[in-house]
């Protein structure tokens, strides 16, 4: 297929724009504390495993898709003769729409820490629950946080999302080194690395593996699309086997690299390891304070400025999906795509901004069957896209390419780039994966996740 698509400039744009689609708050917010509650080495062990062995194939499959259908993912499976699999597409936009709705909310709290840190104000994390109330302060940021991302994307794919991971994410590597570096150097930081490092085999449940995987296949931006959108922009002769092995491996380094740094400013402080999402807004401000007032301010505000860089470089690939869809569906100008999408997304995200306890309805807005609690509407939005639709999407891409495109021709598109693909170990080991692991895994996730949030019914206690 010929598309006369904006296409990434090389090689290392396409890394750097695909691993900041993977690497995101996920990796630096997220994984800490689910490696906390997983009981540390255990669950990193796991998460490894799965990364490599479960979504690496799914990841240069959805690449695939995309560099050879040249669309986006509802365009995608029209334009390989498939079109009762534009579903999954839809899915996909739909699903990147609803994250980034609330993921926007989260990136405008973590960039008014940012600022908060810049002032010396290290009791914010005394007051959060006042703070995300605060609807003037945390909306101007969210609304901030969203403008910056669609400026971006309205720049288009070499000159906006291109050239801004090019910068972004080796600066947000500097940036995580430096605190790594600086975590070393704490009292206790030791203790810390064992409990990160060392696994303890008791703490290595069917929980904290069904959680590893889960957490493997989100901070990878898998069964969204956007790596099929991403994969449109890759010109024929680029070797998606090797991108995707270090898209693959830049998003693990990011979240071990998260761990190195966290868990040493945890137990340098005597902080409990399982303070769950709380554990960023709430416990970490005041470790940052009882550094002292210039080094705490130097430390506090360069953490949340990585966090800020990463949650950027995700935002800028889910505000890509719908303008994608709209460029090459409808045929819109990108500047009213990207406007008009983000417009939309951020109305979409005010309930979830307004749920955490400003607004009654939406802080208690469903009640899940066999819940004693009510669940609020952001975490709604994420328990419906990011832990059921995800899956979801993964399963059925892995479906649609092994049994419905056939794997002969998903490995002949791999093999551009790399002709000793289709006769390598890798080739066999992507097919099985793809035709036995990943469907029943993923299928196994999504209806535990059914029954296990929604339902009610649990198999893990």
């Amino acid at each position: 297929m010929v598309s006369n698509r904006n296409k990434f400039t090389n090689k290392f744009g396409f890394i750097a724009a695909a691993a900041g689609s993977a690497v995101g708050l996920g990796n630096i917010w997220r994984f800490p504390f689910e490696v906390g509650k997983g009981g540390g080495a255990a669950f990193l062990v796991v998460y490894l495993v799965f990364c490599f062995v479960l979504c690496y194939p799914l990841l240069i499959t959805e690449i695939a898709i995309g560099r050879r259908a040249q669309k986006n993912p509802v365009g995608a499976f029209r334009a390989m003769k498939h079109p009762n699999w534009t579903f999954i597409g839809f899915l996909s936009v739909l699903c990147g729409i609803l994250i980034l709705s609330f993921y926007n909310v989260v990136s405008g709290w973590v960039f008014g820490y940012f600022v908060e840190m810049l002032l010396g104000n290290f009791a914010i994390g005394d007051n959060f629950s006042e703070y995300v109330k605060d609807i003037r302060t945390v909306g101007g940021y969210s609304l901030f946080f969203i403008a910056v991302t669609a400026f971006i994307v309205s720049k288009g794919v070499t000159q906006g999302i291109e050239k801004a991971s090019k910068i972004m994410m080796p600066t947000l590597l500097v940036i995580i080194l430096g605190l790594v570096i600086y975590a070393f150097t704490l009292d206790n930081a030791a203790e810390g690395l064992k409990f990160y490092l060392i696994p303890d085999p008791s703490k290595l449940t069917v929980e904290v593996i069904y959680s590893a995987l889960g957490q493997a296949f989100f901070s990878l931006s898998l069964g969204m699309g956007a790596l099929i959108t991403y994969g449109s922009y890759l010109k024929k002769h680029e070797d998606i086997v090797f991108s995707g092995f270090i898209v693959t491996l830049a998003d693990v380094s990011i979240a071990f690299l998260a761990g190195l740094m966290i868990f040493p400013f945890i137990f340098s402080q005597g902080l409990s390891t399982e303070g769950g999402t709380g554990l960023i807004f709430i416990t970490l401000p005041g470790m940052f304070a009882n550094l002292g007032p210039v080094l705490g301010i130097i430390v506090g505000s360069l953490f949340f400025l990585l966090l800020s860089f990463a949650a950027l470089t995700s935002t800028i690939s889910l505000m890509e999906l719908p303008v994608s869809y709209l460029v090459d569906q409808h045929d819109m100008k990108r500047e009213y795509a990207v406007w008009i999408s983000a417009f939309i997304i951020f109305l979409i995200g005010i309930p979830s901004l307004v749920g955490n306890g400003y607004s009654p309805f939406f802080t208690n807005f469903i009640t899940y069957l066999g819940a004693e609690n009510p669940t609020d509407f952001m975490t709604f939005i994420a328990d419906l896209s990011s832990n059921t639709l995800l899956p979801f999407g993964g399963l059925s891409i892995a479906v649609f390419s092994v049994y419905v495109w056939k794997r002969r021709k998903l490995f002949r598109e791999l093999s551009y780039g790399r002709e000793s693909f289709l006769k390598s170990w890798t080739a066999r080991y992507v097919g099985f994966c793809l035709q036995y692991i990943a469907p029943l895994i993923l299928g196994m996730i999504f209806i535990i996740t059914i029954f296990e949030t929604f339902l009610g019914i649990h198999f893990f206690k």
